[in-house]
C-alpha cells in the first residue's frame, strides 16, 4: 500500500488547516464555554467543497477519495471535535449511505443538495434503550396506503436542531427482530417531527446534539431507503463509513494534543530547564507520537480498502478503537504536561480531554470493538459481503468523466 500523499491531498490539507486556523481557532474557546454551535460553518465548508468530499461530481460532490476525507476529518478535529462530527454525520453516515443504497430519484432529491452543502443530513439510530443493541429499538413505521406512519424517538443525535434530512431506522415488522428494521429518509419540516438539544454535556459543547421525536409522521413510501427489512444492513454499512471518519478525527485530536504539548514544553521551565528536558515529559510526548503514527496507518489502510471497494468492517473497527483510545490517552497526557494550567480553559488541552471521551463511546463502544476484534481472530465472526457495496473510488470518478 502506498500512503504517499498526492499534490491534491497536500493542497487539501493546507486548505482545511488554513480554514481551521482562521474560522475555528479564534472562536472555539468562547463557543465551547457558551455551548454554541455556529451553523455558518456549513456555508463556509460548502464553499470549499468539503460537504461532499468523496461524493462523485455527478451527484454534486468533489469526487475525491476516502483518504482525502480522512485528511479533512483530521484537520477539522484539530480545531474541535464538533466540526469533524458535523462532517462525519452529514457525509459519512448520511450522504455516503444515500450514495450506496439510494435510488436515482432519492439521490437527485436528497444527495445532490447535501453534497453541495445546500442541505444538511443527519443519522437517527440510537434510542434511549437501544445503543449497541440495535435490535432493541422501539421506533415503528406502519404501512398505510401510500405512506408509512412513523412513531418513536432517537437520542444523542448530532445536528438534531440544524439538519434538514434525517436517515431514520424503525421496525416495519418487529416479529423478524433485526431483519424487520427498515430505513427511511425523513424531512425536518414534516408534521409530527420535533427536536430538542441536550445540555450539560461533558464535551463537544460547541456541537449540536440532542433528541428527535416522531409523532405519527407520514413518510411517503418513496422515502423508504432500500427494501423493507434491509435497515440493519444499511445501518451497518453506514457505520463502516462513520467509524472511518471518527478514527480519522481521532488522529487529528492526537495532532492537536501533540502540537499544544510541544509548544508548552518549549515555553515552560521547571528546576532551571524547559520541561521538555525532563524524561517523564519526554515519555508522554513519545507516546503521543507513537499513537499518532500507528493510528494514521490504521486509518489509511482502511481508506485504501474503501478506495478499492473492498469490505473493511474489521479494519475500520480496529482503526476506530485504537485511534480513539490513543486520542483519549494523548489528551490525558497533554493535561498532565500542562500541570495546573491544563485544568483551565486558558489552554486548549482540557477541552481536548473532555472531547476525547465521546468518540470512545459512540459508533461502537471500546468494548464492542474489543469483542469484534477478538471474534475475528477466533474465527467466530466472518463478514459477509453487503449488498450494494460502495464501488471502488476509481470506478466512481470514471463514471463522471
Amino acid at each position: 500500500m502506498n500512503f504517499q500523499f498526492t499534490e491534491e491531498q497536500q493542497l487539501l490539507r493546507q486548505t482545511v488547516r488554513s480554514f481551521v486556523d482562521k474560522e475555528i481557532m479564534p472562536h472555539i474557546t468562547a463557543w465551547d464555554r457558551e455551548g454554541k454551535f455556529d451553523p455558518d460553518i456549513y456555508t463556509k465548508l460548502a464553499a470549499l467543497g468539503l460537504m461532499g468530499v468523496c461524493i462523485p461530481e455527478a451527484y454534486g460532490g468533489s469526487g475525491m477519495d476516502y483518504n482525502s476525507l480522512a485528511i479533512v476529518c483530521e484537520e477539522l478535529e484539530r480545531g474541535d471535535t464538533a466540526f469533524r462530527t458535523a462532517v462525519s454525520v452529514h457525509t459519512g453516515l448520511n450522504s455516503m449511505t444515500l450514495l450506496q443504497w439510494g435510488s436515482e430519484a432519492q439521490k437527485e432529491k436528497y444527495l445532490v443538495p447535501q453534497a453541495k452543502g445546500e442541505k444538511i443530513g443527519a443519522f437517527g439510530l440510537t434510542e434511549p434503550g437501544a445503543g449497541s443493541d440495535v435490535a432493541s429499538l422501539q421506533s415503528t413505521a406502519v404501512k398505510a396506503d401510500e405512506y408509512y406512519i412513523l412513531n418513536g424517538q432517537k437520542t444523542w443525535i448530532s445536528l438534531c436542531d440544524t439538519a434538514d434530512h434525517f436517515l431514520v431506522f424503525a421496525y416495519t415488522d418487529k416479529s423478524k427482530k433485526h431483519h424487520g428494521i427498515s430505513a427511511f429518509i425523513v424531512e425536518r419540516t414534516w408534521e409530527g417531527f420535533s427536536s430538542k438539544a441536550q445540555k450539560g454535556k461533558l464535551g463537544i459543547r460547541a456541537g449540536n446534539t440532542g433528541e428527535i421525536f416522531f409523532d405519527n409522521i407520514k413518510v411517503p413510501k418513496e422515502n423508504l431507503l432500500g427494501e423493507e427489512g434491509e435497515g440493519f444492513k444499511i445501518a451497518m454499512s453506514a457505520l463502516d463509513n462513520g467509524r472511518f471518519t471518527v478514527a480519522a478525527g481521532a488522529v487529528g485530536q492526537i495532532m492537536a494534543c501533540l502540537e499544544a504539548s510541544v509548544s508548552y514544553c518549549h515555553e515552560r521551565e521547571t528546576f532551571g530547564k524547559p520541561i521538555g528536558k525532563h524524561q517523564l515529559v519526554q515519555q508522554m510526548i513519545a507516546k503521543m507520537e507513537a499513537g499518532l503514527q500507528m493510528s494514521r496507518l490504521l486509518v489509511y489502510r482502511a481508506g485504501e480498502l474503501k478506495n478499492s471497494g473492498k469490505r473493511n468492517t474489521r479494519e475500520t473497527s480496529l482503526a476506530k478503537w485504537q485511534a480513539c483510545d490513543f486520542a483519549n490517552q494523548a489528551a490525558d497526557d497533554a493535561v498532565q504536561i500542562h500541570g495546573a494550567y491544563g485544568f483551565s480553559d486558558e489552554y486548549p488541552v482540557e477541552r481536548y480531554l473532555r472531547n476525547s471521551k465521546a468518540p470512545v463511546i459512540y459508533e461502537g463502544t471500546r468494548e464492542i470493538h474489543t469483542v469484534m476484534q477478538a471474534e475475528y481472530v477466533l474465527g467466530y465472526r466472518k463478514d459477509k459481503e453487503l449488498n450494494k457495496m460502495l464501488p471502488a473510488w476509481e470506478g466512481q470518478t470514471e463514471s463522471v468523466k
